[in-house]
């Protein structure tokens, strides 16, 4: 446990066997109220270390409100287990009605089933992402039923104002939020500092890659000292770091370019051959899911694309290819 200003601190939860690590808890206390944003997963590990923090900084549940910045389960997994009769859970409202409804499975019958289907995605690597998927083990014990925190909303916790930022991208209705006379911006997994922030896509219905880049741009101008992400270390230089996340994008489009200007191929084939950060001899040696979640960034990057007039798709068979002439690059995003 970390303080980080009076009233406000951090519990670093384990996230044992993921190459996150781990995740920021950060806990607001209060005469009145206490406000935790992000939980950690519904395991063991994450309860063992979450509340004793708790319980060593005084929190009462029965006087605690619950901020979740999305829908993945490292965040929220815990939230049913230690809601208390009386407390508020809160969460963007595409995430919190998706979670509802039970649409995020990661099954070959679900819609993000058929979509990694026919994006390549063997059958039998497939049901093993389905069976070892984190939201399916670690999600919460029950249904929690969501308030719906909208942009522009404030909440108050001691001496702390507390702006929602609604920042689609890295999920549909991902939330920050901003405390503008501190100048403290709690960031999720919308900016992170180690490491760049998995922009996933199973669905020709949304962009999630042009909606990341313009929350980022969202949130440039504002006037951060502090950024407090859901992983790892704390970020200092605000704008810089947007700027790397911007240009890391741009760079990464240009490679999917260069790699569908050789050959025609699935969103499988083509992360396939994109840079990864993970050790690794070779795409055949990815664990399952590393290379789900690999290919969904793939994916996010290809419909980025495409609505850019930069790549082209075509349909084989009940799969989905892309190509490239190379022509063109892209100079800014």
């Amino acid at each position: 446990m970390e303080k980080i200003l009076p009233g406000l601190y951090r519990i670093v939860v384990p996230l044992p066997g993921n190459p996150l690590k781990e995740i920021n808890s950060y806990v607001f206390t209060s005469d009145d109220r206490n406000l935790i944003i992000d939980t950690g997963m519904n395991r063991p590990a994450c309860k063992q270390v979450l509340e004793p923090g708790l319980e060593e900084l005084g929190v009462d549940l029965e006087k605690t409100d619950f901020f979740v910045t999305h829908l993945h389960a490292d965040h929220q997994g815990m939230v049913a287990g230690l809601m208390r009769e009386g407390s508020r859970a809160y969460m963007g409202e595409d995430d919190a009605y998706r979670l509802k409804a039970g649409t995020t499975p990661h099954a070959r019958r679900s819609p993000m089933g058929d979509y990694a289907a026919k994006s390549g995605f063997p059958n039998e690597e497939l049901q093993s992402a389905m069976v070892n998927h984190p939201g399916f083990k670690y999600g919460p014990e029950s249904v929690v039923d969501y308030l719906i925190a909208r942009d522009g909303e404030v909440f108050t916790v001691g001496d702390y104002n507390l702006e929602v930022v609604s920042t689609p991208g890295h999920t549909l209705s991902h939330l920050c939020l901003y405390e503008r006379d501190k100048k403290i911006f709690f960031s999720g997994d919308h900016v992170l500092g180690d490491i760049t922030p998995n922009i996933q896509n199973w669905s020709d219905e949304n962009d999630p890659l042009d909606l990341y880049i313009k929350s980022l741009k969202k949130v440039y101008d504002m006037d951060v000292t502090l950024c407090l992400p859901g992983h790892r270390s704390f970020i200092k230089d605000f704008k810089k770091r947007i700027l790397e996340l911007l240009e890391h994008h741009r760079l990464r489009a240009n490679e999917v370019i260069d790699i569908l200007e050789k050959e025609t191929l699935t969103a499988y084939w083509t992360a396939s051959k994109m840079t990864w950060d993970i050790v690794a001899k070779s795409w055949d040696d990815f664990p399952v899911m590393q290379k789900w979640f690999a290919t969904a960034e793939a994916i996010s990057h290809l419909i980025y694309l495409e609505n850019k007039g930069l790549i082209q798709r075509e349909v084989k068979d009940g799969l989905v290819f892309f190509s490239s002439d190379g022509k063109e690059k892209l100079q800014t995003v």
